[in-house]
């Protein structure tokens, strides 16, 4: 699972597809988790990216 933000998703699901080889799922971040950092610079994560 990766935390990311809008500006890293491209990357995020580049790195799932490349590392899995599978369709990554995409989903966006709310309730609890909305002050979870992106893994790429820090900001705000707005999306889950995932391979199952």
């Amino acid at each position: 699972m990766i935390y990311c933000c809008e500006e890293h998703v491209d990357f995020a699901l580049d790195m799932v597809v490349d590392e899995f080889e599978t369709f990554p799922l995409l989903s966006r971040i709310t309730g609890d988790n909305l002050s979870t950092r992106c893994e790429y610079c820090q900001n705000t994560a707005v999306y889950i990216v995932a391979n199952k």
